[in-house]
């Protein structure tokens, strides 16, 4: 049997356990002589008698899902052959991946080493046998647990609050995760961008006005050096996103404004879903839109002007990235406003004020908070965008403030700089490192100054 039947009958164990923990219940409000008064619902029986069946036995299965294929593979290379056992490190490595590769299936039948053979089929072996035993456990586990909890159910049992004790638990390790998730992520980016400024300089990197990564396999080779210098890159980033935002934010936060101050029901019951319709297409969709129809128009609309306008610009990506990001401006905004209290609007309304200067004076200042939070959020998709502008806008890192040339932005950089067998010992590689950084604390410092205005704003109005 595979894990997953494990986790599914586990959960109709579960489930069994619920509704036993119910009957007792019921059972011993029979049985017992004279007026009872349980301490919780029947309910909160029925799911800590639950809770006690499946806990237990998925601690149990994590750790085997954590744990088994180690082992396993360690006792399968304990069999192999004593020259074997005792290979370098290196070579031991790919000793291990051989066999995963085998155990696996994704090795040719004409490829096969006997020896590793047998180790793979001793290693299959010992994984249906753990499969059994995992069985048994968690099943055995699941039911001496759970029969535990159903025989000292009595009317004083606090079973709501040891239901809701284990469910605080559960939400806090749940938030443990992801902040020591982020805190991972944070740290394995900064480790590897530690390893590139050790090899450049951070003022190179920081202040260079060319980038190009790209390092010679021989000295003798021009450009053997490479340049790491980020401002092109982080000049294109921000120039792109800013046309993007220059497009979604009025147009989004003016849609917002109609679809909840001025337009009927049936408008918006359309308008709505059809506008949100944006932000479900594709980013590649975007890219060759802005390939085959918005970068040669524009191209061509230069040349009408007289103006030199490259097959690939910011300004391709820019719109089109910004057309892509209205539904988040619009969206949230449209939320926002609705979320505004009436009241607000009838006292303006009493004091003689039309729509539109209810709109600007009264709605408007009061749903800023969530405004500046939606923009903040397309400003972050669109500095965190890469198909639309590895098609429209190219891979050359040009510092130009001209938008109808060719740019690049950050996130382009980093896949371009990862794509393919890389090694992780060349400054070329670890600069994606260190460009991840950087994109991290700008984001990080557009973040603070959005909430220094939330809160400061927020000080005024409340």
């Amino acid at each position: 049997m595979s894990p997953s039947f494990f986790l599914l009958l586990l959960l109709a164990l579960a489930s069994f356990a619920y509704m036993q923990g119910k009957r007792r219940v019921f059972s011993l409000s029979g049985s017992l002589t004279g007026p009872v008064r349980f301490h919780s619902r029947p309910g909160y029986y029925g799911m800590l008698t639950a809770l006690w069946c499946i806990i237990p036995s998925l601690i149990i299965f994590c750790f085997w899902m954590v744990f088994s294929d180690s082992i396993l593979m360690a006792m399968a290379v304990k069999t192999l052959p004593a020259t074997m056992q005792n290979l370098p490190a290196g070579q031991a490595g790919l000793l291990v991946n051989d066999l995963q590769n085998l155990v696996a299936g994704h090795v040719a039948a004409g490829n096969i080493d006997p020896v590793l053979q047998r180790a793979a089929d001793q290693y299959l072996a010992m994984e249906r046998i753990s499969h059994t035993a995992l069985a048994i456990v968690m099943f055995a586990l699941a039911l001496f647990s759970s029969s535990l909890i159903y025989r000292r159910i009595r009317p004083e049992m606090r079973a709501r609050n040891h239901v809701e004790r284990v469910v605080q638990v559960v939400l806090f390790l749940c938030s443990t995760i992801a902040v020591f998730t982020t805190i991972g992520i944070v740290l394995s980016v900064l480790f590897e961008s530690l390893r590139f400024f050790q090899q450049i300089p951070v003022t190179d990197f920081l202040f260079g006005l060319k980038w190009s990564p790209q390092m010679a396999i021989r000295a003798d080779q021009v450009g053997s050096s490479g340049s790491f210098g980020a401002i092109p890159v982080l000049a294109g980033t921000f120039m792109i996103a800013g046309i993007a935002l220059a497009v979604a934010v009025p147009i989004g936060l003016m849609s917002a404004i109609y679809l909840a101050e001025y337009s009927g029901p049936r408008v918006r019951a359309w308008a709505k879903p059809a506008m949100e319709i944006l932000a479900g297409v594709p980013t590649v969709v975007y890219g060759f839109f802005a390939a085959l129809v918005v970068a040669p128009w524009i191209r061509e609309s230069g040349e009408l002007f007289g103006l030199s306008v490259s097959s690939e610009s910011g300004l391709a990506a820019g719109l089109v990235m910004g057309v892509m990001i209205i539904p988040f401006v619009s969206s949230l905004s449209d939320d926002v406003i609705n979320a505004v209290p009436q009241s607000l609007r009838d006292g303006s309304y009493g004091l003689g004020a039309t729509r539109s200067e209810t709109v600007i004076r009264v709605v408007l200042p009061a749903a800023l908070p969530g405004i500046v939070g939606g923009i903040l959020l397309a400003a972050s998709r669109a500095i965190g965008e890469t198909m639309i502008v590895v098609m429209a806008a190219g891979l050359s890192a040009n510092l130009t403030a001209n938008p109808l040339k060719a740019v690049t932005t950050v996130t382009v950089q980093i896949v371009t700089l990862l794509v393919g067998d890389q090694e992780f010992d060349s400054p070329k590689t670890l600069a994606a490192f260190a460009l991840g950084l950087l994109l991290f604390i700008v984001t990080l410092v557009l973040n603070v100054i959005a909430l220094y205005v939330v809160r400061r704003y927020r000080e005024q109005y409340e």
